[in-house]
């Protein structure tokens, strides 16, 4: 019998996922949807940042990104990554690891959309990871896009979204003495089945 009781409970590690990012946005005093994404370039060096979780669908976690920026190179390179959500207010994380594939149609567009205006004309604007001469160089780079896409610029064709489908997550939640809870999910493949262990701490 499974003692996956309480916060860990339940038969769909993305239900879990979504219930534990709904209550850090209740506690967690910034970005409780941040992550910790890692990465590997062309010669194995890993590489880390934090980017903003946009949804946790039924199978997968959606983010989006510059195409031109280093993290999207070390993505298409690799086509795996793995990141981490972190709630000091909660004192729990989520590990995920798995296979990654673009998201560049009608939901990048619609969320392109959903930004704000300057969110979006300054995803025009930035040669993301690229050398800049200065920030007055930029913001002259944002006037001048400004002025030419106007109030509703379309989505820039190197500009879109990654999809992360998983092979693996963990749960972790803080215990007494250190003495962690942690559970992993882990399955062959996208579309087998998931199984769930329980971990030492």
């Amino acid at each position: 019998m499974s003692d996956r009781t309480g916060i860990f409970e339940g038969d769909d590690p993305f239900a879990i996922a979504r219930a534990w990012l709904a209550e850090a946005e209740q506690s967690e005093p910034n970005d409780p949807n941040a992550i910790a994404l890692a990465t590997v370039d062309e010669n194995g060096l890993p590489n880390s940042r934090m980017v903003l979780l946009k949804e946790i669908e039924d199978r997968a976690f959606v983010f989006y990104t510059n195409y031109e920026s280093a993290k999207a190179q070390e993505l298409d390179y690799a086509g795996k990554a793995a990141f981490v959500m972190h709630w000091k207010s909660l004192r729990r994380q989520i590990r995920v690891r798995g296979a990654i594939t673009r998201e560049d149609g009608p939901q990048a567009d619609e969320y392109y959309k959903s930004r704000s205006l300057k969110s979006r004309l300054g995803a025009w604007a930035s040669k993301q990871s690229q050398p800049l001469d200065s920030r007055g160089s930029l913001m002259a780079e944002v006037a001048k896009v400004t002025a030419l896409k106007g109030p509703n610029p379309e989505r820039p064709p190197f500009w879109g979204g990654y999809r992360l489908v998983p092979v693996e997550i963990e749960f972790w939640a803080d215990g007494a003495f250190r003495l962690h809870d942690r559970f992993r999910w882990f399955r062959d493949d996208e579309f087998a089945a998931w199984k769930a262990i329980r971990l030492n701490p």
